[in-house]
């Protein structure tokens, strides 16, 4: 058991910290001297220049908790909430429940196939050599070389 010192140090990692909070320190210092808002003038050829004067100069009253609105009436108690979710949970299990693997089978597959293939109808059949090679030239004929490259 003779590990280095060094891993058990606290003055290391200390170092870093230090020298980040004194540069935040630093940039809060010199950005609260540079202020835009401090000495900014609003153009007087300006259409709003009038609203923004007056506006700047009228004491208002700072708003304070009492203009903070009621609470709502029309929202449901948190007991409804949670007998939707349960009502959700029950959903999901009973789903889970009705499509588990061992609740359907294999079975029975010749019955089920020959079913659709009566519902499908009769087969079409491969298409005509005559029809498959007129429709091949009328694609040819409609397709355009792209452009040769400058």
């Amino acid at each position: 058991m003779y590990a280095p010192a060094r891993l058990f140090s606290i003055r290391r990692p200390i170092r870093p910290a230090v020298r980040l909070l004194t540069g935040v320190a630093a940039c809060a210092l010199l950005s609260a001297c540079l202020s835009p808002f401090r000495d900014a003038k609003v153009d007087p050829n300006s259409p709003v220049a009038a609203e923004v004067a007056r506006a700047a100069h009228t004491n208002r009253a700072y708003p304070t908790f009492a203009a903070v609105p009621p609470m709502p009436k029309d929202v449901r108690p948190p007991a409804q909430y949670g007998r939707q979710a349960q009502a959700i949970e029950q959903s999901r299990q009973d789903l889970e429940a009705k499509t588990a693997p061992e609740t359907w089978t294999l079975s029975d597959t010749e019955t089920f196939a020959t079913r659709a293939q009566r519902e499908a109808g009769p087969d079409a059949g491969p298409p005509n050599a005559r029809d498959t090679a007129a429709f091949a030239d009328t694609q040819r004929k409609r397709a355009t070389p792209p452009p040769p490259p400058n």
